[in-house]
């Protein structure tokens, strides 16, 4: 062959295996996704973000594999994530169907004229839904009816009986669970708004009354002041003045000393304000009750003679008041205490609730922190010794040793994430987020959860990214405290549970809160790859 053949063969051959091993352009400038740790490391390393203590443990639900974990077996503070362990324990130990009932009660007689010889008592047994709320809840929250509704129901109950005449007190009974109104490491600062209302087994409108503030009709007038359900329940010292329109934004002020009746609203309020609206927590939702209902009986002309007033079962009487017998079912697990019976009551009235899966959405949806203080009363009232937040914290324990959750892993103080003296570790969430999946009502509890860009307290975060409606999570924040745990299934159908913790950081909550859906995006859209740190 000649030599200018071989050459030509050669070459051909050269550039034949030059194009097979070299990358196709479109490879080459195609960029390579860094991994989610990559990822997560980078957003965890800004300086603002690096000064706080994060944990994160984020696992496939699918293969069981670690994908990323930073901190996961240390200690946090997890705000509203102690809601997850409450609504849980209630779903696995009283199901999603029970239901509260709430009654009106006397021991003494009715006579054929309408004449009630004695107390008629109103007795709550812990329904937190005595309020306008709209169940099942959808979206949001919402209030079409009088938060007065359910007593206005008993009241004409009461009148349909022919009581005309009361010759004794209205009494407000909550002693259902123990008078334990807030739970321990609270912040005294925040027992006067509604994320603090005291928890009672008589609550009408989530223990709160509403404020609303329009401006006066001329300049250097007082402001209008509407207070309802009840307007007299507080002395109000309303000292708001009217200001010219366009003199600024509103300065208002409100203030209640706890365990005072008296409410001061001060401030300005420019003419051309659209008005003001807010909700403040009463002191003694029993004694709230009591005197509402006593004011809805007279408006329908039922002649009350007596006093409102309360029927409390006192934390520090517990014992005393208890006798203790051998449990039959206990298995010779120890003694219960149970209190003497009460007299024999004759039922004049009575409301049933919606069952309690609607209100375990609430819980965890919009991160209700009464609701979930009063189940972790309940637990304790139905499954353990008593209706205290210690019977329902061990009640919880129990169930978290069955999920395998030792007790190393977390302290509990309340039921709602208000205390800061709650820890838990992130692992300790994951534990229980995937030992859920396994259960009968595993499917209904992931129905409590907020889903990102929808609904809840996530619907207007991660809205038209690739997380939106991919990411199920429950959120918690306190100050310089912030945390999202929950499932999310990624773009390539992974299922993953998460858990991401923010403590002892400066960032403002909204910050924190885009660091976090930073990291649940580069989960929801990063092939996954495991990652132990």
């Amino acid at each position: 062959m000649p030599r200018r053949s071989i050459s030509a063969v050669l070459i051909f051959l050269f550039l034949s295996l030059s194009a097979v091993a070299a990358p196709k352009k479109k490879d080459r400038d195609k960029p390579k996704t860094p991994s989610l740790a990559s990822q997560i490391d980078t957003v965890l390393a800004e300086p603002d973000v690096a000064r706080g203590f994060w944990g994160v443990d984020i696992e496939s639900l699918d293969s069981g594999r670690t994908l990323y974990s930073l901190n996961a077996d240390r200690l946090f503070t997890p705000a509203s994530n102690t809601k997850l362990f409450t609504t849980a324990t209630a779903l696995a130990l009283i199901g999603p169907d029970y239901r509260f009932q709430t009654t009106v009660e006397t021991s003494g007689a009715l006579d054929k004229y309408g004449r009630l010889s004695g107390d008629l008592v109103l007795v709550g047994r812990g329904d937190p839904n005595l309020s306008g709320r709209v169940l099942p809840y959808n979206i949001k929250t919402e209030r079409t009816t009088p938060p007065t509704e359910v007593l206005e129901e008993l009241a004409d109950q009461l009148v349909q009986k022919g009581v005309k005449f009361i010759d004794g007190d209205v009494i407000g009974d909550d002693s259902y669970y123990a008078f334990e109104r807030y739970g321990e490491g609270w912040s005294q600062d925040d027992l006067v708004t509604q994320w603090a209302a005291p928890a009672s087994a008589l609550t009408i409108n989530d223990n709160v009354i509403f404020v609303n503030v329009l401006p006066g009709d001329h300049v250097g007038d007082k402001a209008f002041v509407n207070i309802s359900p009840f307007a007299d329940y507080y002395r109000l010292d309303n000292r708001i003045m009217t200001t010219p329109p366009g003199t600024g934004p509103r300065n208002l002020h409100i203030t209640r000393e706890p365990g005072s009746m008296h409410l001061t609203i001060w401030g300005t309020m420019p003419s051309d304000d659209l008005g003001f609206s807010d909700a403040l927590a009463i002191d003694d939702p029993a004694e709230f009750a009591a005197q509402l209902f006593r004011s809805i009986l007279e408006k329908r002309g039922i002649v009350v003679y007596g006093a409102p007033r309360t029927h409390h079962t006192e934390l520090a009487n517990l014992s005393t008041v208890s006798i203790t017998v051998s449990s039959p079912s206990s298995g010779g697990g120890g003694d219960i205490p149970t209190r003497p019976a009460l007299p024999q009551r004759l039922v004049l009235a009575s409301y049933q609730s919606q069952p309690l899966m609607q209100d375990l959405r609430v819980i965890n949806k919009v991160s209700q922190n009464l609701h979930a203080e009063l189940l972790l009363r309940l637990l304790g009232r139905e499954k353990g010794s008593s209706g205290t937040i210690e019977s329902g914290l061990e009640v919880v324990h129990g169930f978290l040793t069955m999920a395998g959750i030792t007790g190393d892993e977390y302290v509990f103080f309340d039921g709602s994430g208000m205390s800061r003296q709650n820890l838990v570790t992130p692992h300790a969430i994951l534990k229980l987020l995937t030992y859920a999946t396994h259960q009968p009502w595993g499917a209904q509890y992931q129905d409590t959860f907020p889903v990102a860009g929808v609904d809840g307290s996530l619907a207007d975060r991660l809205k038209g990214t690739q997380a939106q409606g991919r990411v199920l999570g429950k959120t918690g924040t306190l100050a310089h405290v912030n945390a999202m745990s929950g499932y999310a299934t990624t773009v390539s159908g992974e299922h993953v549970v998460y858990s991401i913790m923010a403590n002892n950081h400066a960032l403002t909550s909204r910050r924190a809160q885009d660091v976090i859906d930073q990291i649940v995006s580069a989960v929801v859209t990063t092939p996954s790859a495991a990652k132990k740190k």
